[in-house]
């Protein structure tokens, strides 16, 4: 199933069932063109397509909130459609995309979890990093799902675009909550302290909109990211 929905210059693409295992893609509406965030797996990859190009603006950028497949399986097939797009992923992950999973100075000692593409042909062209900007949106480094997780900041709404910091099937989670309808994403999840700390930075930038990687967004989202925060500061995953 393919549904689409919008907030104003954001258009949330989600692949899957709306009352349950979904995975989201999103297109955000600038002067000249779009910026896709993200691009589920190569079978949605036409229906994506599809939708582009019914809101009628070529996609000029490409970001990656992280790595795992189920957000970038797509990228080969959007490049290809949309050969002039810059295509951007945070430094940090890039090294894991690429198959070096060393931790770095400062990082817990736990090992990356998740699935990753086995190979990608698309190179990267901007590799981002905390504090940049992208058009009309701010890079925030959200670490826990996995160590280069970006989060992505509308400057003109505050919608934010938490990638997989943040999941709300089953209730609004903190990547490594545990939520029986979708046990994969806890599962995935790196570093559960980081996930902690990078929800609550999150959630100091008072967002008006979450949208997150899976399942449906919220809108005036503060008191569901304040439950999920606790309920995960108090649980032992």
């Amino acid at each position: 199933m393919f549904v689409v929905y919008r907030y104003g210059s954001i258009y949330q693409m989600m692949i899957g069932n709306p009352d349950g295992l979904s995975v989201n893609v999103f297109a955000v509406q600038e002067h000249d063109g779009l910026t896709l965030i993200d691009t589920a797996i190569p079978p949605a990859s036409g229906a994506i397509l599809q939708e582009v190009n019914q809101i009628g603006l070529p996609v000029i950028r490409i970001i990656l909130t992280h790595g795992h497949h189920d957000h970038t399986g797509g990228l080969d097939l959007m490049k290809e459609a949309f050969p002039e797009a810059i295509v951007c992923i945070s430094r940090r992950e890039s090294r894991i995309v690429q198959g070096d999973l060393s931790l770095e100075d400062g990082e817990e000692d736990m090992p990356v979890q998740g699935i990753y593409p086995e190979r990608m042909r698309t190179p990267f062209d901007l590799l981002l990093e905390d504090g940049d900007r992208i058009g009309s949106l701010l890079v925030i480094a959200v670490p826990g799902h996995t160590p280069g997780s970006i989060a992505l900041l509308d400057e003109r709404t505050r919608t934010l675009i938490a990638g997989d910091a943040f999941q709300s099937i089953g209730g609004l989670a903190v990547a490594g909550q545990f939520r029986p309808a979708i046990p994969m994403h806890a599962k995935g999840t790196w570093s559960n302290a980081a996930s902690l700390t990078s929800a609550r930075t999150i959630r100091t930038l008072a967002p008006s909109l979450l949208c997150v990687g899976h399942g449906p967004s919220l809108a005036d989202p503060g008191d569901a990211m304040d439950q999920a925060i606790a309920e995960a500061g108090g649980s032992q995953i």
